[in-house]
């Protein structure tokens, strides 16, 4: 279903926006980064991964030191924008369809554009790659990303694959050959979006999401990898490694190190802009880390790593920099999550929550900017594991401050076999979850345990058919070229994104009307025939060899949801493509 806007629009402008307010209201710009773990800070005990800007960030900041988000990347960006539970919105993975964002979800974007701020994101947005599951399409008036969960997988541009230096980027909707490293690029246009809200005299709210450190580790900084290069980073490696293997994972860390580095002297390039601007008093920066490690690595005094529900892999600093507000004496342990970003931002920007409007999180704004404040005991909920509809207790955590109740099932599992096993810590004695108290804490794993069941009936119920992938919408005027990859089919048939597996594209047209479809394959192959199902039209297409691009065909379509299919068969191997495009003629 398209979403209609145009209410909720008025509604904001008539019941959030304060008058009188906008002159004094906070800018606000919020960093996050891929795949870095909590531990990855010297001001949280890393001696060996180089962070200055953000250490001296720290010592002028407020500080959550008891800051939670997803084990993966998706969900945790679906909460941080919407401040709801991701099982709320449809975004419940982070490929094959279901890390698209339902687009009736209300955004940070949309709540702060239409308070009057300007709003502009660079880097990963991971909800959606075409029409209306865009950044551009749910808030952010500027938006240069680039495609899926990361550069190097298959929604890349075509041409553009696994490029960090001199990637092709989109550019509010258009693939846009840019020069420089990815990440220097992200800050270049933030600080440039910056300049010219200054410029107009309008609050601005900026969202830079870093794609490092995540993988592929092959296009670096150099400077900063030949410097880390000399570096001997077994101190941090916290699992067995074969001698042999030992010199391959300080590769591997020295290329995780230096795309740290390179953010880090990022911010600190983003703070001398502020600086000179003379907007540093009065704009919020946070900054977070999306989900733990991407490798095993130093995770303080905690256990885990990325896609585990244990604490290293849910576990982020979250610093809050506001000199008009808050200083390093403003810290708190109180329990916070990244469904708490959404509700404190609006909170510090004088924008209410209209009613009837659910969110899950709570502003931590008073935790940080009040003394003695009487913050309720609440529970928080994490789960996240592969598949297309969540299965109760499979790979969960439920927290009551000190106490973690936890079922680490895994994340590549979409059910677990028999009886879940839950584990029962207390985080306060034992964080590094060494203590399983299960058995000798009926009571307190009851409480827990009833309050997950609770929580998973109430997000399982947020709309009807609710865990249903959203689909996309093509020939309209916001997008007439669809550009469908393997980020977002529905898998049918071998390993998601292996060479010859296949699935299939959920559509939806608002009216009949002409395409250009082409079939496009990453490897050169021999000659093949393709068979194209979309809904009920077949078409048949001739595959010379070695020929990747060029397979068009001219289809005319209905309007309505439909089903989009390739297979083809490549000398008695069937496959389907890399990508397909639609373009509306």
């Amino acid at each position: 279903m398209l979403r209609n806007k145009l209410g909720f629009g008025i509604l904001l402008l008539t019941a959030l926006v304060t008058v009188g307010a906008q002159a004094e209201r906070p800018n606000v710009i919020v960093i996050m980064s891929d795949d870095q773990g909590v531990g990855d800070y010297g001001f949280m005990g890393n001696d060996l991964i180089k962070t200055p800007s953000l250490d001296a960030m720290y010592k002028r900041s407020g500080f959550l030191s008891n800051f939670y988000v997803s084990p993966v990347c998706a969900p945790t960006r679906a909460s941080l924008m919407t401040g709801r539970y991701n099982y709320r919105t449809r975004c419940i993975d982070t490929f094959v369809g279901r890390a698209m964002m339902d687009t009736e979800e209300v955004t940070l974007a949309e709540f702060l554009r239409d308070a009057g701020y300007k709003t502009g994101i660079y880097g990963k947005w991971h909800m959606g790659d075409n029409y209306p599951l865009r950044a551009m399409d749910q808030g952010f008036q500027d938006s240069l990303v680039h495609r899926g969960g990361g550069i190097g997988q298959p929604s890349d541009p075509i041409g553009a694959e696994g490029k960090y230096t001199d990637p092709i980027l989109i550019k509010n909707g258009e693939e846009v050959q840019m020069q420089g490293y990815c990440t220097d690029i992200y800050f270049d246009a933030a600080m440039q979006f910056i300049s010219d809200s200054k410029k107009a005299n309008k609050n601005f709210f900026t969202y830079i999401a870093t794609n490092a450190p995540h993988g592929p580790f092959h296009d670096v900084p150099e400077g900063l990898l030949a410097e880390y290069k000399k570096v001997d980073f077994s101190p941090i490696i916290i699992r067995k490694i074969k001698a042999a293997q030992l010199e391959k994972e300080n590769d591997k860390l020295a290329r995780i190190a230096a795309m740290i580095t390179n953010i880090d002297e990022n911010i600190g390039r983003l703070f001398k802009k502020l600086d000179a601007l003379n907007l540093t008093d009065n704009t919020i920066v946070i900054f977070l880390n999306d989900n733990g490690p991407n490798s095993m690595r130093y995770v303080g005094n905690m256990r885990g790593m990325k896609t585990g529900v244990d604490d290293g892999g849910i576990r982020s600093p979250l610093l809050m920099h506001w000199p008009a507000k808050m200083n390093a004496t403003n810290q708190s342990d109180v329990m916070c999550a990244h469904i708490d970003i959404l509700p404190t931002i609006l909170d510090a920007c004088d924008v209410n929550v209209p009613k009837g409007h659910k969110i899950d999180g709570r502003s931590f704004l008073p935790l940080l900017t009040e003394a003695d404040v009487k913050w309720p005991k609440r529970q928080l909920v994490f789960q996240t594991h592969r598949g297309n509809v969540p299965m109760a207790y499979n790979h969960f955590a439920i927290h009551e401050d000190p106490w973690k109740l936890v079922h680490p099932s895994g994340f590549g599992k979409e059910s677990f076999e028999g009886q879940p096993k839950l584990e029962l810590y207390n985080l306060k004695k034992d964080p590094k979850q060494q203590n399983d108290l299960a058995s000798q804490n009926t009571k307190v794993l009851n409480r827990l345990k009833a309050g997950y069941d609770r929580w998973f009936k109430d997000v399982s119920s947020t709309r009807a058919d609710n865990y249903a992938p959203p689909r996309i919408v093509i020939g309209t005027p916001h997008e007439m070229r669809s550009v469908l990859t393997r980020q977002d089919w529905r898998h049918i048939e071998g390993a998601p994104w292996a060479s010859n597996s296949n699935g299939h594209w959920l559509l939806e047209a608002p009216e009949p009307g002409n395409y250009e479809l082409e079939l496009i394959f990453k490897e050169t192959r021999p000659a093949g025939k393709a068979t194209v199902t979309i809904g009920k039209l077949t078409v048949e297409l001739e595959i010379p060899a070695g020929q990747k691009r060029g397979h068009t065909a001219k289809v005319k379509l209905p309007a309505g949801k439909m089903t989009l299919s390739a297979t083809i068969n490549f000398a008695g191997q069937d496959a389907g493509p890399h990508q397909v495009i639609l373009t509306r003629k």
